[in-house]
């Protein structure tokens, strides 16, 4: 140990020298100010399973104005969930239904049942699932990989309305 390096702290104690990290330089980077907006988005789920809906997301806000920033979508539900998935093939969103279903069954003698055998089961693949996702916006544009798509994940056999929160926020775009 080399002791050259080592600080005295207030307290008696002792801390090793904190080397200062090289950070990486961002790929955008600008200005100071910030441009923040949000949108309540209602959507339904034809049945229970996993639904693209990126195209209804994209319909209900602007962000066009935004260079450089996140899209955060949060779901205000504890039986729905969010992800993102290949958006190509409905045979993905049909065995996603088939895995989650398969892995959390309904029934199974759970605790929680107040709505039904599909109530715990529900609420546990929202948990796993989750009910916020981050995405990033550039040039007015949210960035998704070419094959990506959002879902809304419904678990239950009879969907109701759900709601979601958009929230965008980043750098005004700079001008054209």
């Amino acid at each position: 140990m080399d002791w050259k390096k080592l600080h005295h702290l207030p307290l008696g104690g002792w801390k090793e020298e904190e080397k200062e990290e090289e950070i990486e330089q961002p790929i955008i980077e600008r200005g100071v100010k910030m441009v923040f907006k949000q949108w309540e988005i209602e959507v339904q789920a034809p049945s229970r399973g996993f639904h693209l809906i990126t195209a209804d997301i994209l319909g209900k806000i602007d962000i066009r104005d935004i260079e450089v920033g996140l899209l955060n979508l949060f779901l205000l539900h504890t039986s729905a969930s969010l992800t993102i998935n290949e958006n190509a093939s409905p045979a993905v969103r049909r065995d996603m239904e088939r895995i989650s279903s398969q892995l959390i069954p309904d029934g199974g003698g759970y605790h929680h049942y107040f709505e039904g055998p599909d109530d715990m089961p529900a609420h546990f693949k929202t948990s796993l699932f989750g009910v916020s996702l981050t995405i990033p916006i550039r040039k007015g544009r949210i960035v998704l990989g070419n094959w990506q798509g959002i879902y809304l994940n419904e678990h239950r056999d009879t969907p109701l309305p759900r709601k979601i929160i958009a929230t965008a926020f980043g750098e005004p775009k700079w001008g054209d």
